[in-house]
């Protein structure tokens, strides 16, 4: 099962050199960008990881790569993703998140079916990664 979140999520897996293209598209409109990792990918895991600090003072999408390199060697078997933080006044949002790096086998989720109150059914998703303790997931 592919993971799909974020931008780019249904394309191939993009190349350093396209990564880079869309770092320096970020910086060139002002935005920060952060690197976060995960072994926990539910959809609903929103808070990732953070490597390192945000970098709002870098303005060379080289450095960023050099980072990037530096949490793919740290954590090779994680998914890890690109932010671009927009903070004109006005947005202060996300305007910008793609995967980078993916776990070489990626499990999957599970559907979870659970009986309520009279005839009425809940259904939960839980990622078969979580079987395993952090840490120890890929």
């Amino acid at each position: 099962m592919r993971l799909t979140q974020g931008a780019f999520s249904f394309l191939p897996d993009l190349t350093d050199a396209q990564i880079s293209s869309q770092i320096e598209y970020c910086l060139q409109n002002g935005w920060a960008v952060s690197i976060e990792y995960t072994d926990d990918p539910h959809p609903r895991n929103t808070y990732w990881e953070m490597f390192g600090n945000p970098m709002f003072d870098i303005r060379d999408a080289a450095g960023i790569m050099g980072e990037l390199q530096s949490c793919r060697k740290t954590f090779p078997e994680h998914y890890i993703k690109v932010n671009a933080f927009d903070s004109s006044h006005g947005r202060e949002s996300l305007r910008l998140s793609f995967i980078v790096s993916r776990p070489s086998k990626e499990p999957g989720f599970s559907l979870e079916r659970r009986e309520a109150g009279g005839r009425k059914l809940q259904y939960t998703t839980k990622s078969y990664a979580v079987d395993r303790p952090e840490g120890e997931r890929y």
